[in-house]
């Protein structure tokens, strides 16, 4: 299928969320996850109007760069960063949304020639399989970020379970929404974290109903390639 039609099929699901929780559609950016697919087909979502581009791999952000000359394209780095690999990657980037332990931020801090910025990653789930702070480290990890003159934390960001369950994916969402807003209550100048990225293929509309900003769509967007 078209990214074009894959798109048209999200913005009225989009829309539809934001209707239901009486949020502005004009809030909403679709971050197109091109990670399992040809730079030809994320030449298609750019096409289609979709500017943001997500990748999770230093090899896959710097072949997509390459291939994608348009000066219009937003690069995301949406994948766990090793620090080995900052100096690589982080000059080719606009956001980064997994940032979560100090020693990345030493290293983005000593590499970027740019201000960063950033989405702090959290385990809101609890899930040992994925990365990210825990809830009660996040106040004082962000404190501790405001030195690092190349990092601004715009926002949060999460992973849901891979779940049917709504409710569940709903609670998660809710979570970081509220840590969101408490964060963005300290009024830090380092980190206004007005921000929220979450949701995926299988669970933007309800990150949407729950105050996403950002949501990043793979499948559902672009497919997969064979």
């Amino acid at each position: 299928m078209a990214v074009l039609d894959n798109l048209a099929i999200i913005k009225e699901n989009i829309s539809e969320a934001c209707k239901r929780s009486n949020r502005r559609y004009e809030d909403i950016n679709i971050i197109a996850v091109t990670k399992y697919v040809s730079c030809e087909r994320a030449q298609e979502a750019v096409d289609a109007g979709v500017l943001h581009i997500g990748e999770n791999r230093k090899e896959g952000l710097l072949n997509k760069r390459q291939a994608l000359s348009d000066d219009k394209v937003i690069w995301h780095f949406i994948g766990s960063l090793q620090s080995r690999k900052v100096k690589d990657v982080i000059d080719h980037i606009d956001f980064l949304h997994s940032l979560d332990r100090l020693s990345l931020a030493e290293e983005i801090n000593k590499r970027a020639k740019k201000t960063i910025r950033c989405f702090v990653q959290v385990n809101i789930s609890g899930e040992e399989s994925k990365h990210g702070l825990k809830e009660s480290e996040l106040e004082d990890f962000i404190c501790r970020l405001k030195d690092f003159e190349s990092i601004k934390v715009i926002g949060l960001m999460t992973m849901a379970p891979f779940t049917d369950n709504e409710q569940e994916i709903r609670q998660i969402f809710r979570r970081l929404k509220e840590r969101q807003t408490y964060i963005q209550s300290k009024n830090w100048e380092h980190a206004p974290c007005t921000e929220l990225s979450m949701g995926m293929s299988n669970d933007y509309q309800i990150a949407v109903e729950e105050g996403a900003t950002y949501i990043r769509i793979g499948t559902a967007l672009v497919g997969k390639d064979e």
